[in-house]
């Protein structure tokens, strides 16, 4: 394993981890981990990061959307951009890797290059964006939307819990959203996206690496399933006669489920089902469900959504019911960039680590980049596979693995420049 030549005392997983935990204090609850796009926690962990990427040589400021932006100038004007970060907002009681890791990453790399008073033929933002986790609004991404300047300003409209409007909570938070547009990166100047996030999969655990190289961000579906029958007293009517929308929905799920296990680059959940006005001595007369279908191969999902509908008009019949399917989110897979993906795989082998190609089967920020701006992802390895909950864990030793990469990476990018 090829050890760094550098002193990286800023590179170190123990340094990453100290910096993750003392970025866990920020929380919107006492009791947990809670930090949703502009709250107050948000805006002290906005302080905190600033902090850190002020200590590690960039220029800092809030954009108009909320995003801490750290930047270091080229050693040449008018040089193109690389583009590195994550998220710091969290869903409700939630792990401390998940978006915080790759922030941190990217400053610690940052400030290292700093200390080591390297010059780059390009420059560096680190991009700590706070809407990934789509939590308090129902839109999510307005800040990595906006730097790849494919925002909506529909998504000011949307209202969180209190009905206060997004653009409202920007104006509170101190920023500007009639300012958005101008976020956007000139493609044209600028190398891609990098980053580094937990796997939150297990994956890489199974098969015994610290890191991995991501290809693609699997695109999905989501959808509202409605089964309509006919409810009825549970013990007059007779079985066969018997119009029931729950057995339907049950059988369509079992239906859902096989043919997201044909392939093995395909995944379906039904994770909600609801029964209006059911009752213990009533046949159910509706039902509704959601459904969520993803994959890195467009394709090969929606050839998939068109076999669950092909399979809930047969059941529909057989049962005597009525089905529909609403789709209320749809998003392409996002492939990740050969270019920059090559690099990275020279910097795995660089450090004695394989070059595991896998897919993400979350969304991450690097999704909003899709067909605008280049991007890539190293995934670090995740205990268990487990995300969004407390016990989420990612070892010091393997978050040192991606850093170096990451590093390695940015030196060997300047170099070939």
């Amino acid at each position: 394993m090829k050890q760094s030549p550098l002193d990286h005392s800023v590179l170190t997983g123990a340094a990453i981890a100290a910096r993750i935990d003392d970025l866990a204090t920020i929380s919107d609850d006492p009791e947990c981990l809670t930090r949703l796009t502009l709250r107050l926690a948000h805006r002290k962990a906005v302080a905190r990061v600033g902090a850190w990427m002020r200590e590690a040589g960039l220029e800092v400021r809030i954009d108009s959307l909320g995003t801490v932006v750290g930047r270091r100038e080229a050693d040449r004007p008018d040089a193109p951009t690389l583009l590195l970060g994550s998220h710091i907002d969290t869903v409700r009681d939630a792990g401390r890797y998940d978006g915080n890791y790759g922030v941190i990453a990217a400053i610690s790399v940052v400030d290292e290059l700093y200390r080591q008073e390297v010059q780059l033929p390009f420059a560096i933002e680190v991009l700590a964006f706070g809407d990934e986790e789509g939590v308090r609004f129902a839109s999510t991404l307005t800040g990595s939307r906006a730097v790849a300047g494919t925002f909506d300003a529909a998504a000011l409209d949307d209202v969180d819990i209190t009905g206060m409007t997004r653009g409202e909570a920007l104006l509170g938070f101190g920023a500007d959203p009639q300012l958005a547009r101008s976020e956007a990166r000139d493609p044209a100047k600028t190398i891609g996206y990098v980053e580094l996030h937990i796997e939150q999969g297990p994956i890489l655990e199974a098969r015994k690496l610290p890191i991995g190289l991501v290809t693609a961000i699997n695109g999905g579906t989501r959808a509202d399933i409605t089964i309509r029958g006919e409810s009825g007293h549970a013990g007059t009517l007779p079985m066969n006669m018997r119009r029931d929308a729950l057995v339907a929905a049950a059988e369509i799920m079992l239906a859902i489920e096989a043919i997201a296990r044909g392939n093995d680059a395909l995944v379906a959940t039904v994770g909600r089902i609801e029964v209006p006005r059911g009752a213990t001595n009533t046949v159910p007369g509706s039902v509704r469900m959601s459904l969520d279908v993803r994959s890195s191969d467009d394709a090969l999902r929606i050839d998939a959504l068109r076999a669950i509908g092909e399979a809930m008009a047969r059941i529909a019949e057989s049962r005597r019911v009525t089905t529909t399917m609403d789709i209320t989110y749809e998003m392409p897979a996002t492939v990740c960039d050969p270019r920059l993906m090559a690099g990275l795989e020279a910097s795995f082998n660089r450090f004695g680590h394989a070059p595991f190609h896998l897919s993400s089967g979350a969304g991450h920020d690097a999704m909003a980049f899709r067909g605008a701006i280049p991007c890539a992802m190293v995934f670090t390895r995740c205990r268990g596979g487990l995300s969004h909950h407390p016990d989420e864990y990612a070892s010091p030793e393997d978050m040192e693995a991606a850093a170096l990469v990451l590093h390695d990476f940015i030196l060997s990018l300047g170099a070939a420049a």
